[in-house]
C-alpha cells in the first residue's frame, strides 16, 4: 500500500470525492461532478457533525478512495450505539489492491473506538461484487433494506 494516508476529508477533496462517487453506472446517474454547488453545504453539515466521518485515502497527494462513517446512538439493543458505513469508493486503477479492505478495516476499528456494538452497511442490490467483498470481510446479509425517495 505504500505511503497511504486515511484521513478526514477537507473541502479541497470534494471534487475528487464526487468524481469517485460518479465513477460507476449507478453513481453516474445520480452525481454531478460538473456542478459541485450542492456538495459544498452537504460537506459543511458533515464537517460540523461529530457523528459524521467523511474519510479519504490519499497516496502521493491523490485521493484514491473514500467512505463515510456515521455513528448512530440508539435505544434498541439495550441502548447500543451502531455505525453505518456508506459511499465506499475506490479509484478504478486501485481496485483489487486491498485499498477497499483497508478502508473498511479503518471504519470497523473506528466504530470500536467510538463504542459501537454493531457496524452496518447497505449496498445496492445490483452490486453483487461488492456483496461478495463485504461477506469476505465478515459482514452478513442479514436484513432486507427499503428506501423511499423524497
Amino acid at each position: 500500500m505504500g505511503d497511504l494516508d486515511i484521513r478526514p476529508a477537507d473541502e479541497n477533496d470534494i471534487p475528487a470525492i464526487v468524481a469517485l462517487l460518479a465513477d460507476d453506472p449507478l453513481g453516474a446517474q445520480r452525481e454531478s461532478p460538473g456542478d459541485l454547488s450542492p456538495y459544498l453545504p452537504a460537506f459543511e453539515r458533515l464537517r460540523t457533525d461529530p457523528n459524521q466521518h467523511l474519510m479519504v485515502a490519499v497516496r502521493e497527494g491523490r485521493v484514491i478512495g473514500t467512505l463515510q462513517l456515521t455513528i448512530v446512538p440508539g435505544l434498541s439493543r439495550r441502548g447500543a450505539t451502531r455505525s453505518v458505513i456508506e459511499a465506499v469508493r475506490v479509484q478504478a486503477d486501485e481496485r483489487g489492491s486491498g485499498l477497499g479492505a483497508r478502508l473498511i478495516t479503518w471504519a470497523v476499528d473506528e466504530s470500536g473506538r467510538q463504542g459501537c456494538e454493531l457496524v452496518q452497511l447497505t449496498s445496492d442490490a445490483s452490486r453483487t461484487d461488492a456483496h461478495r467483498f463485504y461477506e469476505r470481510l465478515g459482514f452478513s446479509a442479514s436484513h432486507v433494506g427499503f428506501k423511499l425517495q423524497l
